[in-house]
């Protein structure tokens, strides 16, 4: 019988809470026994009523671990009373009463019995690392509860986690607290921030952990299997002659390989584990006494500005750092080497970003269709979606066909769901069959849905088509245990098509395929099928640019297909791709192929330019002039351009000016007047020039227009008699003369004339009903102003008589009497008789 655990203490009122509420959260150390312990400790429940216990495990390398340990404490094997499931290795019989399960398997078994009638209860484990199926299936499991199970228990466990939210989010379920076995860890910073590689850093702390420390074996965390294999090359030639093991630790090794990383070293010799976050939290690693911890993650991001996803290398959260520094204590007092400075510790986040809130939704968004939830909030969540990546993912599901137009699952969606891989690969492995091309679609499904197989300088080459080879060839730059895995994935991927009868399909009359992995790969990545514009250079069908590193064969391509691109700047780096020939994207994506009418405005040309053009998306396949384009487009277009170009595009007389300009004036002085200012005019062009273009799609047909006539026939009569009445265009002045009126300056439309026409006018001329004096340019008989005013009585008074010397010395000829009230006005030298 295995030893006693700490989290049987709180075994008791763990069993109370659940027979009780039917919910609780378990906040349990690392180290406590959480995960092997309570799904046994509950098995024979009465309110279990002989039903199973389904937990719910982040990793499949912890959920297959968790369920051999278990089943070892029964003195069985696994399958037998303990079992698992994960995609594509299932161990579970007959007698099967716990299934630890993983990678959206909850989800598929809640979708294909949503009463869920073989389970009562579910455990979520390790909840606190908060992956999208966790979420997914915790939010499925509360509606299956709330609408056919209400004695459906359910049980949420963590070793760091705010238990508070979840407890709510369970309808106030209790929550249980138990104590972990730990031993005091001694923590040591660098003593500055790395300059190296991080694999050059953590091999040589491992070293000198190795000299400082006497005993324990070594855990190393690092972000991936490309760190965790650079690392393990430089360990090995250093401690080739010392009795240490060097064991890499991830989810894609062979079972044998990580048996061996988990189990305890041999006599006599030490070891050192090199391991993803996977032994973080759910698995134990024994006889472990130092950590070394990188303090990096690799996780995926998604971004709805591209809608591409990809992984990235980020800092561990502080409670994932002290969830690692844990394993060090779990035996006897142990050290923690962290890679980063105690100052860079303080800047670390507090805890990780849900997984939900960061990562492409595709895949939800069709397991919620399949559930029959068109919007997530109808669900529970402790963290919902994002509404903008959700929707973005639906619009997806729509392009792919899983799901239809109005958001209801499609016939062609419901088999992409049940392949349990991401629905761009589905939909792939499906439009495969009747092309006969499901050996080709399987190899690449299993290639896209996992890390490279190349190493050395074939991994910097974008070309899938060299992947595919190696899959099927391997070669010296090959991983083999990538391979090896790659092609049992591959012949997993063809039974479920053939488990859908797809697979036995006779393949359907369809035109040839010339290029298969660029077909297959624009079937799964639609929004990515891209053209060349330049030496390497590529636009995508969603619209955002695409760079190919220099060198590459695959840049001569003229049509390619994006299966990788960082989302770095404008212009991503393409990082796997594959040619897509003309032929094939005619034939295969003509669904796909809209034909445009395009009448738009051309700058450089000044002129409406109409084209038909073929288009993917933002890709312009081909254009040719439109012969007759619709009059009201050309004119729309025309319209545009005078908007972009601006009114000084159009004939502007001068007669057509004092008309706006009069125009203007009234509109600051009467309310009843519209606004004729140079922006109002180009707001309502359609209504006052829109009538008159007829014909027209040139800058140089534009001047053809008359303004005057179009400006005065968006005018009712009573304006066109307001205008005329209060801004007229001349006034008539002492002397008989009309004088033009400026209104240029709406704030003091002005005169210019001679002082001499004046003689005998008392006051200033007044328009605008009265309401605005006109200022008055009073001008030499050469035509030079002499004085300016809107008060001409008080010049008449004041400064009439020092103006009249001036002028009477330079003009003695001219007529300049005492009195200009009395005076007659003339257009002459002097009045008429004198």
């Amino acid at each position: 019988m295995a030893a006693q655990m700490p989290v049987e203490q709180a075994i008791p009122e763990l069993r109370e809470a659940l027979r009780d509420h039917g919910s609780v959260v378990l906040v349990a150390e690392p180290g406590a026994g959480k995960t092997t312990r309570v799904p046994i400790a509950l098995l024979n429940e009465p309110w279990l009523g002989g039903k199973k216990i389904v937990m719910l495990e982040p990793r499949k390398l912890a959920a297959r671990n968790a369920a051999r340990y278990m089943a070892s404490t029964l003195g069985e094997k696994v399958g037998e009373t303990v079992g698992y499931r994960v995609r594509m290795d299932t161990r579970v019989g007959p007698k099967t009463r716990i299934e630890v399960v993983t990678e959206g398997v909850l989800t598929r078994m809640l979708q294909s019995d949503p009463s869920l009638e073989e389970a009562g209860l579910v455990i979520f484990d390790e909840y606190h690392e908060r992956s999208l199926q966790a979420d997914l299936g915790l939010a499925l499991a509360l509606q299956c509860r709330s609408l056919f199970r209400e004695d459906l228990r359910v049980a949420v466990m963590s070793a760091t986690l705010e238990a508070e939210p979840v407890a709510m989010l369970l309808d106030g379920a209790p929550i249980v607290r138990s104590e972990g076995r730990m031993f005091p860890v001694e923590t040591r910073y660098a003593s500055r921030k790395a300059e190296g590689t991080i694999e050059a850093e953590a091999a040589a702390v491992v070293l000198r952990a190795l000299a400082e420390q006497e005993e324990g074996d070594v855990l190393v965390f690092l972000p991936g299997a490309g760190e965790i294999r650079r690392v393990e090359s430089r360990l090995r030639a250093a401690l080739a002659d010392r009795a240490v093991d060097v064991a890499p630790l991830h989810g894609s090794l062979p079972q044998e390989a990580q048996d061996r990383a988990l189990a305890p070293s041999e006599a006599g010799r030490r070891k050192v584990v090199l391991s993803t976050a996977v032994a973080e939290s759910s698995l134990t690693v024994q006889g472990v006494r130092i950590v070394v911890d990188s303090g990096l993650m690799r996780v995926p991001r998604f971004s709805p500005r591209t809608g591409m996803a990809r992984l990235e290398t980020l800092p561990v959260s502080r409670a994932s750092a002290d969830q690692r520094r844990g394993r060090a204590g779990r035996l006897a007092p142990g050290v923690c080497y962290r890679l980063w400075t105690e100052e860079e510790n303080r800047h670390l986040a507090p805890v990780g970003t849900p997984e939900i809130l960061a990562a492409d939704l595709a895949g939800l968004a069709l397991d919620l269709a399949v559930w029959g939830v068109d919007n997530p909030e109808d669900l529970a969540w402790l963290d919902p979606p994002s509404p903008a990546a959700y929707n973005q993912a639906c619009e997806l599901l729509t392009e792919l066909g899983g799901l239809t137009e109005e958001g209801k699952l499609s016939p062609h969606g419901e088999q992409m769901a049940r392949f349990g891989v991401h629905p761009r690969l589905a939909h792939m492995l499906l439009r495969s069959a009747p092309l006969g091309l499901i050996e080709e679609a399987s190899l690449l499904a299993a290639l896209l849905g996992e890390r490279d197989l190349l190493k050395g300088d074939g991994a910097r080459n974008a070309d899938i088509s060299l992947r595919v080879r190696a899959l099927r060839d391997g070669g010296a730059n090959v991983d083999e245990r990538v391979r090896t895995r790659l092609l049992s994935e591959a012949s997993e991927l063809r039974r479920s098509l053939e488990s859908i009868g797809a697979a036995s399909a006779p393949p359907a009359k369809a035109a040839p395929v010339e290029d298969a992995w660029g077909v297959l790969l624009g079937f799964a990545y639609p929004d990515r099928i891209g053209r060349r514009r330049g030496p390497g250079r590529y636009t995508l069908s969603i619209g955002r640019g695409a760079e190919l590193p220099g060198g590459q064969l695959l840049a001569q391509a003229e049509y390619l297909v994006v299966a990788e691109l960082d989302d770095q700047g404008q212009e991503g780096r393409v990082q796997l791709a594959a040619a897509l020939a003309e032929a094939d994207l005619e034939r295969h994506f003509a669904s796909s192929i809209r034909l445009e009418e395009t009448v738009r405005w051309d700058a450089e040309a000044q002129a409406v330019r109409a084209r038909e053009v073929r288009r993917l998306g933002a890709i312009v396949l081909s254009e040719r002039p439109l012969a007759k384009p619709s009059p009201e487009k050309v004119a729309e277009a025309l319209l545009q351009g005078l908007r972009q170009e601006g009114l000084a595009m159009l004939p502007w007389s001068r007669s057509a000016r004092q008309l706006q300009e009069r125009g203007v004036f009234l509109a600051a002085h009467d309310p009843a007047w519209p606004d004729w200012s140079d922006a109002a005019l180009l707001d309502t062009l359609e209504e006052w020039l829109g009538p008159y273009l007829g014909g027209m799609k040139s800058r140089s047909d534009l001047q053809r227009l008359n303004l005057t006539q179009a400006l005065e026939s968006s005018l009712t009569w009573e304006l066109r008699s307001m205008l005329d009445r209060e801004a007229p265009t001349h006034i008539a002045v002492p002397s008989g003369s009309r004088i033009p009126i400026d209104y240029s300056n709406p704030e003091a439309p002005f005169i210019a004339v001679r002082l001499q026409e004046m003689f005998g006018l008392p006051d200033t001329p007044r328009i605008a009903a009265g309401k605005v004096p006109l200022t008055v340019h009073l001008l030499s008989p050469a035509q030079r102003p002499v004085q300016v005013t809107r008060d001409l009585a008080s010049f008449w008074s004041n400064a009439y008589f020092e103006v009249r010397k001036d002028l009477k010395g330079r003009y003695p000829k001219h007529y300049w009497p005492d009195d200009p009230m009395e005076a007659t006005a003339t257009r002459r030298v002097r009045p008429p008789g004198s």
